[in-house]
C-alpha cells in the first residue's frame, strides 16, 4: 500500500513491514503476546513513530497495541467513542493498523485520565490472561499503567523495551539514508543561518531561519537552542523563551540545530560565529 500524499517523507511500507516482522519474531522468541506503548510527543516518542510512522504530538497521548498475530490498534485524540475499522493492509495514513479508537483525553483534565486506558483494555481483551510487553515505561502515563494492572489481573506485564531496542539499533539501508539526509539538511540549515545572521536580529529570529530551512528539506519540528554574548564569555544555549536578546556588532552567537529530518530521524549540529572580528 502506498502512503498518503499528505505524509511528509513517509517511511516506505516495505520498511515498516520489515520492522513489524522482526519485532514479531522477537515476541515469539520471548513468548510475548502483545506490546503496549504510549507517547504524547515526537521528541521522545520513538516507539509510536517507529511502529506506525505517525508521530505523537503536542502533548496528546497516542497509545498503540501491537499484537504478535494481528494488526495494530491505535488510540488517540478524536471524537468520543469513534472506532474506525480498516481492512487489510490498513489505511494509507495508518498502515498496518486494524482499528483507530478516538477519545478526547487531556492531561490537563483529570477526569479524562482513564479514558485512553479504558480503550486500551478493550484492545487488549484477547490478551487479558497473556503476556503483555511494555515499551518505554517512562513515556507512559501513570494512569494508563495503573488502570491496566488493576483491570487485567490475569495478565503478565514485562518490560520489552530492550528487546525492541536491539532491533531498532540495527539500521536498515533506508533508515541509514534518512539519517544521512537529516545530517545534510542540518548542514544546509547552518550554512543559510550563518549567511543570514547580522546585528539587529534577535536570537529567536536567527533560530527561525534554521527552522525554515529545515522545513524546506523535510523537517517537521525540532529544537533550536541559541545564545550570545561578548567574545570571551560563555554564550549559553537557551530555548525560545530566552532568545530575545538583540545581536550587536562584535558579539559571538552560538546555535544548536537539533531538528528531525525525512522520516522523523534526528541528528544535531552546533556552531559558533562572531559578528565582527574573532579573537585570536
Amino acid at each position: 500500500m502506498a502512503a498518503n500524499e499528505r505524509i511528509n517523507h513517509p517511511i516506505s511500507t516495505a520498511e515498516l513491514e520489515r520492522r513489524w516482522a522482526a519485532v514479531r519474531a522477537a515476541m515469539a522468541e520471548h513468548r510475548i503476546d502483545a506490546l503496549l506503548m504510549q507517547s504524547n510527543n515526537d521528541w521522545m516518542g520513538g516507539y509510536v513513530k517507529y511502529f506506525t510512522d505517525v508521530p505523537a504530538t503536542n502533548g496528546y497521548p497516542v497509545t498503540v497495541v501491537f499484537p504478535r498475530d494481528e494488526r495494530m490498534t491505535v488510540i488517540a485524540q478524536g471524537p468520543m467513542g469513534v472506532v474506525r475499522e480498516f481492512a487489510p493492509p490498513g489505511d494509507p495514513v495508518r498502515r498496518g493498523t486494524a482499528r483507530f479508537m478516538g477519545m478526547p483525553s487531556y492531561a490537563s483534565c483529570p477526569y479524562t485520565a482513564e479514558y485512553d486506558a479504558q480503550l486500551a483494555e478493550q484492545a487488549l481483551e484477547r490478551y487479558s490472561a497473556a503476556t503483555i510487553g511494555l515499551l518505554g515505561r517512562a513515556a507512559m502515563s501513570f494512569a494508563l499503567g495503573d488502570y491496566l494492572k488493576r483491570a487485567l489481573l490475569r495478565a503478565k506485564f514485562v518490560d520489552a523495551s530492550d528487546i525492541v531496542d536491539r532491533i531498532k539499533a540495527v539500521k536498515s539501508p533506508e533508515e541509514l539514508d534518512r539519517i544521512r539526509r537529516t545530517a545534510a539538511l542540518q548542514d544546509k540549515a547552518m550554512e543559510e543561518t550563518f549567511a543570514a545572521v547580522k546585528p539587529g536580529m534577535r536570537e529567536l529570529e536567527v533560530a527561525a531561519v534554521a527552522e525554515h530551512v529545515g522545513h524546506q528539506y523535510g523537517s517537521e519540528q525540532g529544537l533550536f537552542l541559541a545564545g550570545s554574548g561578548p567574545v570571551g564569555t560563555a554564550a549559553v544555549f537557551a530555548n525560545r523563551y530566552q532568545q530575545n536578546r538583540v545581536l550587536r556588532e562584535g558579539v559571538q552567537f552560538t546555535i544548536l540545530i537539533e531538528n528531525n529530518g525525512p522520516g522523523g530521524f534526528y541528528t544535531e549540529l552546533g556552531r559558533t560565529c562572531v559578528l565582527g572580528r574573532a579573537s585570536q
